[in-house]
């Protein structure tokens, strides 16, 4: 009897075409649409978000293409609780977040692993670029990078615990997004050119202060922008319209380029600095999830990354009395912001992450 996929499907290339994947390796696939939101709620009116009627036409063609079944899950309360709220959350309290990781994290791989179980799958499937492996040697699950390195996931998987690993497949991690849109057009799919969805899919005009006004029925009052001495500058339009390294859109005018360094949340004023003031060598990492080893003992060299699309810089991790860990670069990093995951790597395998705080 064949094993059986759950098939996260976005109504995009990537899960469209790891689908047709799962089924040539025999598995019983079923495609699945996760609603998250509906666009009246995001006061988006056009259907061009994802999770819109459009995607999901997309998905369900793919489905009937591949001949398997297709259904649409209505996760909407979840993602309002653990991803839209957590999102509003970060920006009240001078954070930056990465909605993208949480998504995966309380949505993909806990609430749909979860109904997989419940359904008697065997495993979840997803378009990501990374692989999942299991060591023998340490008798664990890896997550190791996507061969497309261009195209690589992993800095926003790196939550994933072991029971996850377990039980999910990423078949698009041995080749390139090129390979990808190849098999799309020799299937005939529907969406082989459709473009990658590059912005926040509760806000796709990218305006995030308007969205959490909009969204919350707050505002967010004006303050005082200052220097590191505390010198008034000007004044800002309200605290969660910056964020850590923002140099466009200040509003001022200033005898030299100056950047957001913090937000001071008790004054309300956002302080401004050069350029050079931004970089530091050390964070502190919490809720952190290791995947390639069970604990840190002691310091550990690793390559890391603060920020998605950041090149890997080399880091010692220490870890702390508590949960947390401490993280030294060998060089001054830029705009290290609260709030981001710091991902930690071991070569090509995600040796684990953390919110930095």
């Amino acid at each position: 009897m064949p094993k059986k996929a759950l098939i996260a499907m976005s109504g995009g290339v990537d899960s469209s075409v790891a689908a047709f994947l799962m089924k040539q390796r025999g598995f019983d696939c079923t495609g699945v649409t996760l609603k998250l939101f509906d666009n009246e709620d995001i006061g988006e009116k056009r259907e061009k978000t994802c999770c819109s009627l459009d995607d999901i036409d997309d998905a369900r063609s793919v489905c009937r293409r591949l001949d398997i079944p297709y259904y649409v899950y209505n996760f909407k309360d979840s993602f309002r609780e653990t991803v839209i709220s957590r999102f509003i959350s970060a920006y009240e309290t001078g954070c930056t977040p990465n909605p993208c990781i949480d998504c995966n994290r309380f949505i993909k791989f806990e609430r749909l692993l979860r109904r997989a179980d419940e359904l008697d799958f065997d495993c979840v499937v997803t378009g990501h670029y990374a692989t999942v492996e299991f060591s023998e040697e340490k008798n664990r699950w890896l997550l190791k990078k996507s061969a497309d390195k261009s195209k690589d996931q992993s800095y926003v998987l790196y939550s994933l615990t072991q029971e996850q690993l377990a039980k999910t497949v990423f078949p698009l991690g041995e080749q390139t997004k090129e390979r990808t849109r190849e098999i799309a057009e020799s299937l005939g799919l529907i969406n082989a050119q459709k473009h990658d969805s590059q912005d926040i899919c509760f806000v796709p005009d990218g305006d995030y202060a308007a969205f959490i006004e909009q969204y919350t029925g707050k505002t967010y009052p004006n303050g005082d922008f200052v220097d590191e001495n505390g010198n008034v500058l000007g004044e800002h339009k309200g605290i969660i319209r910056y964020t850590v390294g923002q140099r466009k859109g200040l509003g001022l005018a200033l005898p030299h380029p100056m950047y957001v360094k913090e937000k001071n949340l008790e004054e309300n004023k956002v302080v401004l600095c050069d350029n050079q003031a931004l970089f530091s060598r050390e964070l502190i990492a919490t809720d952190v999830n290791l995947i390639s080893v069970e604990r840190i003992d002691g310091p550990v060299r690793v390559k890391a990354r603060v920020r998605y699309n950041q090149p890997e810089q080399p880091a010692t991790i220490y870890p702390t009395d508590g949960s947390e860990l401490r993280v030294v670069f060998d060089e001054p990093q830029r705009a290290i912001a609260k709030g981001q995951a710091v991902v930690f790597y071991d070569g090509d395998y995600v040796l684990g992450g953390g919110t930095i705080i």
